[in-house]
């Protein structure tokens, strides 16, 4: 019910103030006519209906000046004590409204500060005017409840409007979480989608372009090589085809009834596949294990076949020796690829190495590893990587997000 008037009386003041100031005047009015049995009432009330009517015009302003409207009333109540009327609900209505928004509207301190004077100045002004009355103690005992009432109710209000604010605010900053959380899975997975792009596209056409250009230069002098190139060209194209309908796959919706069934992410097992097709490309490429295979999980599966598909990609399209050296060492929980050829490598000319080799560190950072690309002083180029066997930091950073949310 009170909240219900506080919201209308939020959305029509203008209203709210005119009956609030009729019914103080009411309340006041009828306050100066109440007398207990043996006291009787000041012959002239004008004065005492005055200031009863300036203490209600001050509290129409008590929810934007509330202390002044507090002070106002607190000396008009004691003013018309003073004159020997009895300080009843209907006579303190304006303080006690007063008292009611400084305490919905303002610190508890200040609020306990002027509740205690306003209630000392009307208790000790009810005592010097009838010290030796009968009524003392419903002049002393009796404001004191009264005037509490109000200061209890206002700090409920003040409370309530904070709770109501903290929770809309945690509302909103969940919303704003959620948002920008979204936005980031919508960015990672395109930024996943375009390196996927880029390693198949790259890899593959630079194989076929290998391949179609070895099998022209053959064609004439040695047709039966340059026909075996070209059967390896097709299955070359073939792969390509293959692996992004599997990338781009995951772009249709779970429910499509024309999705088909994915192929796996490619991993160190097809290995063996990548080399055939380097060298059918022209590309000699030797592999040597060191230390016991460990299994990977996927992820770390995967960024470990993109990592060695790009350099050995890369080996082809820019190194001037047509070869190239792939070593997986195991060792304790981490994995140690490097990549190497000799000669004069060609390093791309976008700055930072390229989208190929941005595209490296991407993966290689995103489950947990490092990754290093450069010139080798010997002459050549070199690719090493170390890559954990479970990847860790997708998994922590998801943890951290959720306790941030939190």
């Amino acid at each position: 019910m009170t909240s219900n008037l506080e919201r209308y009386a939020e959305r029509h003041p203008r209203v709210a103030d005119t009956l609030m100031f009729l019914a103080l005047c009411g309340c006041t009015a009828l306050g100066t006519s109440l007398s207990v049995p043996g006291t009787d009432l000041p012959d002239n009330d004008g004065p005492a209906t005055l200031l009863a009517g300036l203490s209600c015009f001050v509290v129409v302003k008590a929810r934007s000046h509330p202390r002044i409207a507090v002070a106002l009333a607190t000396a008009s109540s004691v003013a018309v004590g003073a004159m020997g009327y009895l300080p009843t609900p209907l006579l303190l209505a304006p303080l006690m409204m007063a008292l009611y928004w400084l305490a919905a509207a303002t610190d508890p301190t200040i609020t306990r500060v002027y509740g205690l004077v306003a209630m000392a100045m009307v208790v000790i002004t009810a005592i010097l005017d009838r010290p030796t009355t009968d009524m003392l103690l419903l002049r002393t005992v009796g404001p004191v409840l009264w005037l509490l009432l109000p200061l209890v109710g206002g700090g409920r209000s003040r409370l309530r409007h904070a709770y109501t604010e903290s929770v809309q605010a945690r509302a909103a900053h969940a919303e704003r979480t959620r948002e920008e959380e979204a936005r980031l899975r919508v960015a990672e997975e395109r930024m996943r989608i375009a390196r996927e792009l880029h390693d198949v596209v790259a890899h593959h056409m630079a194989v076929a372009n290998a391949q179609a250009g070895t099998a022209a230069h053959l064609a004439p002098t040695h047709p039966e090589q340059a026909q075996r190139i070209l059967a390896d060209l097709a299955l070359t194209t073939s792969s390509a085809l293959l692996e992004l309908r599997a990338t781009v796959g995951v772009l249709r919706q779970a429910g499509d009834p024309h999705s088909d069934s994915l192929e796996p992410a490619p991993g160190l097992d097809r290995l063996p596949e990548l080399v055939s097709a380097c060298e059918s490309a022209g590309l000699a490429v030797t592999v040597t294990t060191e230390g016991e295979p460990q299994p990977l999980s996927p992820g770390v599966d995967l960024t470990a076949y993109r990592i060695i598909q790009e350099a050995l990609t890369n080996a082809t399209k820019h190194a001037s020796d047509p070869a190239a050296r792939v070593r997986l060492t195991y060792s304790g929980s981490r994995l140690l690829i490097t990549v190497t050829n000799d000669g004069h490598a060609v390093a791309p000319s976008v700055p930072g190495g390229g989208y190929g080799l941005m595209g490296m560190r991407e993966r290689a950072h995103s489950v947990g590893g490092d990754l290093r690309a450069g010139p080798r002083p010997e002459g050549g180029f070199e690719v090493t990587t170390a890559l954990p066997l479970q990847a860790r930091v997708h998994e922590e950073t998801l943890t951290e997000r959720q306790e941030a949310a939190q």
